[in-house]
């Protein structure tokens, strides 16, 4: 909500009361006609009355405005800090209900359900890409420490030791 446009239509009213109070004043010292200030009296209090009856109106509109901001503003901070899993313990509690009542359930919990039991499962498989991150890495070293020997064929040396396949026929 605008506080300034309080602060305006308070002051409003004041500089409206200062003219009023002027013109009372103006009315007793009997010099101005009774009836023309009385008049313009009445015109300032009509002008205030206008003033306040159009901000009042626009108003409704200002408090709706804020309205829907604060409500959105309400809804998305709700989202934020509501724990994911509170849908599960409500669940379970609306069917606690209707099971009280003799309603057949809509939903089946399963017996022995923990609500932590995806977390420890995330948990276990960060665990096993761990250790299968540090098995390849260990694999990978081995190959990197010269300890094994390349073959012929991936150094582009020739075999000198092979023997020729024996053909169909040949007698060895």
């Amino acid at each position: 909500m605008n506080l300034r446009l309080f602060q305006e239509l308070v002051e409003l009213n004041l500089a409206f009361e200062q003219v009023l109070q002027r013109l009372q004043r103006m009315e007793k010292m009997r010099l101005f006609h009774g009836d023309i200030i009385r008049y313009a009296r009445a015109d300032v209090e009509s002008a205030r009355v206008d003033a306040n009856r159009e901000f009042f109106d626009n108003f409704d509109d200002i408090v709706e405005n804020d309205a829907v901001w604060a409500y959105k503003f309400q809804r998305e901070y709700n989202r934020k800090i509501k724990d994911p899993d509170d849908i599960y313990l409500e669940l379970k509690d609306s069917e606690e209900r209707r099971k009280k009542k003799g309603l057949p359930p809509r939903l089946v919990i399963l017996p022995g359900w923990d609500m932590s039991d995806e977390e420890r499962y995330d948990e276990e498989q960060a665990k096993k890409r761990k250790r299968a991150g540090n098995k390849r890495k260990k694999t990978a070293k081995k190959g990197e420490s010269g300890h094994s020997k390349p073959s012929r064929r991936g150094t582009g040396q020739p075999q000198t030791k092979a023997r020729p396949t024996p053909k169909k026929g040949d007698d060895q």
